[in-house]
């Protein structure tokens, strides 16, 4: 019997391209800990499910990254129509201290999404990315206490838009978790459950054409 063939036959080969260009620009351009940042960590196991052709881990990525990405393009096209931001969390894209290459491929934000929707559209959506997801986004959310305060890791000491605390830690924390884990993350989560049936339909007309 011949092997299955992997679902993502040229995307995986991409993957682990964009890994190798990624990686080092990165790291140099911002040091280690900002791939703790959850939309760091979020474009690896993207790269890891291309890779291993994971449903589970594309799933969980698509949860974590639509409506996040959605924001990052709307605060960058906000700055570029109007000269300020609508938003504020790309104002790094501006910022001359950071190598234009390391800003540029920022713009992952952009074509990350659509990545995610094609490989769904290929494997369907696992629901329990939502879960895992959420445990990973927790975890990643609670150790930003661990990292100096001046550098915000995933928002654990002010929030994204405003960046004002939200009261004592345990507050912030728990204002925080609930904003992104049962309002963002769920709000994704249903969505993508309803549009599960219609992708798979498609990628079956697709094969039969």
């Amino acid at each position: 019997m011949s092997a299955p063939r992997h679902p993502f036959p040229v995307l995986r080969w991409v993957a682990l391209a964009w890994l190798a260009v990624y990686l080092p620009v990165y790291a140099q351009a911002y040091g280690w800990l900002n791939f703790l940042v959850l939309c760091n960590v979020g474009i690896l196991l993207t790269a890891a499910g291309l890779v291993a052709g994971s449903g589970l881990l594309l799933s969980s990525q698509a949860v974590a990254a639509l409506l996040p990405c959605v924001a990052w393009g709307l605060d960058v096209a906000w700055r570029l129509a109007t000269g300020d931001f609508l938003f504020g969390g790309t104002a790094y894209m501006w910022d001359p201290q950071y190598p234009l290459a390391a800003r540029l491929l920022s713009l992952y934000h952009l074509v990350w999404p659509w990545v995610l929707l094609h490989a769904l559209r290929r494997l369907g959506y696992d629901p329990r990315g939502y879960a895992l997801q959420c445990a990973l986004a927790a975890a990643l959310i609670l150790g930003g206490r661990l990292v100096d305060p001046a550098l915000n890791c995933n928002w654990a000491f002010a929030d994204p838009v405003f960046a004002r605390s939200f009261g004592p830690a345990p507050v912030h924390l728990a204002t925080l978790l609930a904003a992104t884990l049962a309002g963002v993350y769920l709000a994704t989560h249903r969505l993508l459950l309803r549009l599960d049936g219609r992708l798979r339909d498609e990628s079956a007309t697709a094969a039969r054409n």
